[in-house]
């Protein structure tokens, strides 16, 4: 078992081809991340070791250990889910490198499944050629979803940075498909799910949160479409009757353009361009993709495999290092809650504080 106050996260290596043992790599090369927490990579030695001659950092090495337990603290420890020789395509989608994401990702769930680990890190993965009899999933999100028994709609794609956080009400689904997906209840059952988060994994006693319309100019008042009147206006006032700060609908170029989501501590997003298009545009370095509404704690940057890229030592590890330490934040402030709450006499002292 876990001590309490010691951090263990685990970090699944993403697709073997892409950036993802760069990023990895420059951000654990930094002392204060060691001193943080203790990573665990779900990967491999071997591929490691390639990746490793790749990346200008100084002297970094990788801690080989056996499993998580074992894992030593201010080292980078990394577990050897896949000890047969691999052939690297750099930038290249590969079926190796889809079957050793799907590999790395399982050693990492069970061992977050055993509480062997404290929160899940994930490096990106090709949605494409991790397609298999054991992964049919749109995302990370979906198949964690399953994993720890969480409805589809239960859940949240929220991604975050310092300044912004969007939350997507419809997923990763076909634009055609968004306005009749849309619905009151699901809208309101995203906008409960968000509330809660902000509350319970940012530490935010009453959040604002801003909704956008889905139509351009939010519907003009049923001129561009009525989803807005129809749909997502009666779910606004439903949410403030179930005490939810919830605002709008916005229209979502100006929203974003003007600066107004400053105002709000988060914006729910119709679909997934509408929300992700600002968000990356504004924060693309440093952005975190956080899963709200599990029972466990899963960041991973806001980019992908980056191919184009990968191999020439030019990728950001801003990013993969911002969704680190978002991961032990959000645990940290998980458990100041439990404890708050099994406290009643400690939570009215610091109220009247």
């Amino acid at each position: 078992m876990i001590k309490e106050e010691h951090i263990k996260v685990g970090i699944t290596h993403g697709d073997i081809n892409g950036i993802g043992y760069e990023v990895i790599i420059k951000t654990l090369f930094e002392q204060k991340i060691l001193e943080y927490c203790t990573p665990i990579v779900y990967g491999a030695s071997k591929i490691a070791s390639y990746h490793r001659k790749m990346v200008e950092v100084g002297d970094f090495n990788f801690n080989l250990v056996k499993n998580s337990e074992s894992a030593i603290a201010k080292r980078a420890n990394i577990i050897n889910i896949y000890d047969k020789d691999v052939k690297i395509d750099i930038g290249k989608s590969t079926e190796i490198a889809g079957q050793l994401s799907l590999i790395s990702l399982e050693a990492a769930v069970q061992d977050l499944q055993a509480n062997k680990i404290n929160v899940l890190v994930t490096a990106p993965i090709n949605k494409d050629n991790i397609q298999s009899d054991n992964f049919k999933f749109p995302g990370h999100s979906e198949y964690l979803a399953q994993k720890f028994s969480v409805n589809h709609s239960d859940h949240l794609m929220l991604m975050v940075s310092d300044g912004l956080r969007v939350g997507v009400a419809t997923g990763h689904i076909p634009l055609k498909k968004v306005s009749e997906t849309l619905t009151i209840d699901l809208i309101l059952k995203k906008l409960a799910i968000m509330n809660e988060s902000l509350k319970k994994d940012f530490a935010i006693s009453r959040p604002k949160i801003a909704i956008l319309g889905l139509n351009p100019h939010a519907g003009d008042n049923g001129v561009l479409g009525t989803e807005e009147t129809d749909i997502i206006t009666p779910a606004i006032n439903k949410a403030k009757e179930n005490d939810i700060l919830a605002f709008g609908p916005y229209p979502s170029d100006g929203f974003f353009g003007s600066g107004n989501f400053s105002k709000f501590d988060a914006v729910l997003a119709m679909y997934h361009d509408q929300g992700l298009i600002p968000f990356k545009a504004i924060t693309f370095e440093s952005g975190v993709n956080f899963t709200a509404g599990l029972p466990i704690v899963r960041t991973s940057p806001a980019h992908g495999c980056a191919y184009d890229i990968a191999g020439k030592n030019l990728a950001s590890p801003e990013s993969f290092r911002a969704a680190l330490y978002l991961a032990c934040d959000i645990f940290k402030n998980r458990k100041q809650e439990l404890e708050l709450n099994a406290n009643p006499l400690k939570t009215s002292v610091l109220e009247k504080e």
